[in-house]
């Protein structure tokens, strides 16, 4: 298979309007890699610059060993699956598949096999006779893919594929689709405006924000350690908390809504008293409390809703502040009541000019620079080589 290499990847369109902006990024052979983001933000640009759809306005785009950038969709060696599978309506499911073979001039028996074998890997065999207007959309999705294993391309490139599905369906979908790239080993590129699929089923991913990468690394970093506000309030199926404060006197608290809360371990030693912060918790890493609680943030209960296991209660603080809590559900909150959220230290992250604050790893070393536009380079890590003072 191969890797994707973009250096300083631009595209312009006419009037001057930037879509995307100098990328530098590498999806590595192998791997399932999704472009994350708000409508708008460049991510299926970015996809059809790679395939070709489009074309670059400067920078590079290599598959492999082979700078691409100029050459047509059809010379790249991959295979694209849109929103709307874009199947042939007046062809059966074999003659959909096999069309790409057709293209490349493989013999019409071996094209026939090889369609007919790769419908009975994906569970069509029986469906191979029939056109796309019979099929469920999960069927139609799954011809799509089929359409694009069948010619054995080095890169997949798939356009929200799922989108079209009903809520069940999509999650059968993803587990189906991440098992089959697991399988086939092929270099893939999802482009999606999902983040619990993005989550779900990416080895990496990169968070985009009006045609630049504002992050990028595993699942699990990006959830866990957020590099900017934006990425942070983008994450997460309920959105993280960001609540604007203050650092206390001393340096050892922050003064949100009314409660001063402790500075973050990862951040301790790295503001300074009156300074200016975003205080930043997700709703699951609050404790609910039904009593007073020294040191806690204390709100009215305005919202609660049922999410199944727990619930999302949503509080109404001091100085018109809104916090969420996630509450299990031996714990019954009523509109109206009153009720104290505490933070646990160790979830609990700051964030000055829109960057995260974090400690250094080890003495003498910084694990983050600021930037004041919060954007990071393609792996992941700032730009600027600037150290945080521990």
């Amino acid at each position: 298979m191969a890797d994707i290499t973009l250096n300083r990847l631009a595209k312009v369109y006419p009037g001057g309007v930037r879509a995307l902006h100098d990328l530098d990024l590498t999806v590595r052979d192998g791997e399932f890699f999704a472009l994350l983001g708000p409508s708008g933000c460049g991510k299926s640009t970015l996809l059809r610059t790679i395939a070709g759809l489009e074309t670059a306005s400067g920078g590079t785009v290599r598959i492999g060993d082979r700078d691409v950038t100029a050459l047509q969709p059809g010379e790249r060696d991959i295979a694209m699956v849109f929103q709307d599978y874009a199947l042939f309506p007046h062809m059966t499911v074999e003659e959909n598949i096999a069309y790409p073979l057709k293209i490349k001039k493989v013999s019409r028996a071996e094209r026939a096999a090889k369609a007919r074998e790769t419908a009975e890997e994906l569970g069509l065999g029986h469906l191979s006779e029939r056109r796309p207007g019979q099929l469920s959309g999960g069927q139609q999705q799954r011809a799509a893919l089929a359409r694009a294993m069948a010619c054995h391309p080095q890169v997949f490139l798939f356009d929200e594929p799922l989108s079209n599905l009903d809520a069940r369906m999509r999650l059968e979908a993803r587990t189906f689709l991440k098992k089959l790239q697991r399988e086939l080993g092929v270099t893939t590129v999802f482009v999606t405006h999902d983040q619990a699929e993005a989550l779900a089923m990416a080895d990496r991913l990169a968070v985009m924000e009006g045609g630049e990468l504002r992050q990028v690394g595993t699942p699990t970093e990006v959830f866990r350690r957020p590099a900017s506000t934006f990425v942070a309030s983008f994450i997460g199926s309920t959105p993280m908390n960001l609540v604007d404060g203050e650092v206390t006197a001393g340096g050892g608290g922050v003064r949100v809504a009314g409660a001063e809360l402790p500075i973050p371990d990862a951040a301790s030693g790295l503001t300074a008293a009156g300074e200016k912060v975003v205080y930043g918790i997700r709703p699951e890493y609050l404790r609910w409390s039904g009593t007073a609680v020294e040191g806690a943030v204390a709100g009215t209960v305005s919202v609660v809703e049922n999410l199944g296991s727990a619930q999302l209660v949503t509080l109404e603080c001091d100085g018109e502040v809104s916090v969420q809590v996630v509450v299990d559900e031996d714990h019954e909150p009523e509109p109206g009541g009153r009720g104290w959220a505490v933070p646990r230290n160790d979830r609990a992250l700051l964030y000055r000019d829109g960057n995260l604050v974090t400690a250094p790893a080890d003495a003498g070393r910084a694990d983050r620079a600021d930037r004041a536009d919060g954007a990071d380079g393609a792996d992941g890590e700032p730009d600027t080589a600037q150290a945080v003072p521990s």
